[in-house]
């Protein structure tokens, strides 16, 4: 089951927000994030709030069939405390649709969830709308109605082409269907982007080459790739901990990422963030980039965080408490916290050292500024960037973000 959810003051019944979010709000954009919370098989490793049809049974507001209806009353309350806190009305900029599984839901629900963002909000004429999806959860006909209805990327969850490191972090799909639907994205127009998984129990480095070689022949638009983490509270944190598993080791996560960035930069795709590459600056994923810079964002579902003008909310993680809650004409917010000048400032170097585009020198404080020469001298931060007033990482840099950040926030 999902781990325990962080800690904050309480948030208002009615989910206002305060005046300071007006601060600064017309040159932010909007995003919204819709969480789906059900899988097929929870994976031993995701501490992220999804659910198996087992686990919730049939209580209401946490079936399957009657999840979008949850959705269409977050989103309406979206729209009523946006505006009544004065905010500018702004089109939604980027869409992102995670989970979970998204596509175990009918290609009609998700439409109609779109739907639903664009008659509440608007949608801008270039926005980016994302779905993720397991390979095994999507066929041609169901990409092409996702197209149809206005999606522009689809985000599979491949993790590896290997099948004895996907049994390692509890995935199902078989890798040999990877390339079908890949092109059947393509062919209906969708931008594809390819998540994988380093450092898994038993994955040597013949097999991570094996799935990067896979993956970049299918000539992907954004590849992420991400290092295994021991979240608290998982299956594989037991397993860690009862010493069945070997937790993932420091030095071979280096070396993973190596290679995954030269194999990655071989096959044309840049870095933009620590952990992704894109085919052009075209095909990052601005949903996500929308985060890294501060934009505004509304989560909807259980367990999805929100942020608007650095106050930040999460909702409560169980599908009929979040439903019940919206139904009652509540806020299923749980918790939330109000960002000082300070933590956001904190929070913006933090986010922005992670990205090629880098973070301006003069948005550092005094003390940050004075341990620049050092870092370039150490060879974390490019010497270029730097002398033309950016903060820019380099790939040992990218490989030691913990020491970078803190030399710039402390």
């Amino acid at each position: 089951m999902p781990g325990p959810a962080p800690q904050g003051e309480p948030a208002p019944p009615d989910g206002s927000l305060p005046s300071q979010v007006r601060d600064g709000a017309g040159t932010r954009r909007l995003g919204v994030y819709v969480h789906v919370p059900f899988c097929r098989v929870r994976c031993g490793y995701c501490d992220f709030t999804t659910y198996t049809a087992e686990e919730l049974g049939p209580q209401a507001g946490a079936t399957r069939a009657g999840y979008p209806v949850g959705v269409r009353a977050e989103l309406d309350l979206a729209r009523r405390v946006l505006d009544a806190a004065g905010l500018p009305p702004r089109p939604v900029s980027t869409v992102f649709l995670g989970g979970g599984t998204p596509t175990l839901l009918p290609a009609r629900d998700l439409a109609g969830m779109l739907d639903d963002v664009r008659d509440r909000f608007g949608l801008a004429d270039d926005a980016e709308v994302t779905t993720e999806a397991n390979p095994d959860s999507v066929d041609a006909a169901c990409l092409d109605a996702l197209a149809a209805a206005g999606f522009t990327r689809v985000s599979f969850g491949v993790q590896s082409f290997v099948p004895h490191v996907l049994a390692a972090l509890d995935r199902t799909h078989d890798p040999d269907r990877v390339p079908g639907v890949v092109a059947a994205a393509k062919a209906a127009g969708l931008h594809v982007s390819i998540d994988l998984i380093y450092g898994a129990p038993g994955e040597t480095a013949d097999d991570w080459a094996r799935t990067l070689e896979a993956a970049v022949a299918l000539e992907p638009d954004h590849v992420s790739a991400y290092a295994l983490v021991v979240e608290p509270g998982t299956r594989l944190a037991v397993q860690v901990r009862r010493g069945e598993v070997a937790p993932p080791d420091d030095d071979v996560l280096a070396d993973r990422y190596e290679a995954a960035d030269s194999a990655l930069t071989r096959a044309g795709l840049g870095w933009y963030e620590v952990s992704n590459w894109a085919r052009t600056p075209a095909h990052a994923c601005r949903h996500n980039l929308g985060y890294w810079r501060g934009d505004d964002w509304w989560g909807v579902g259980p367990g999805a965080h929100s942020h608007v003008g650095g106050v930040r909310w999460w909702n409560t993680r169980h599908p009929a408490a979040w439903a019940g809650a919206l139904e009652a004409g509540r806020s299923p917010a749980q918790a939330r916290e109000v960002l000082d000048p300070g933590e956001r400032h904190t929070e913006d170097v933090l986010l922005r050292s992670r990205l090629v585009e880098g973070l301006p020198v003069d948005r550092l404080a005094d003390t940050a500024r004075q341990e620049l020469a050092r870092l370039v001298g150490d060879g974390l931060l490019d010497d270029a960037a730097a002398r033309a007033g950016r903060v820019v990482p380099t790939l040992r840099g990218r490989l030691l973000s913990d020491v970078v950040a803190r030399a710039l926030t402390g």
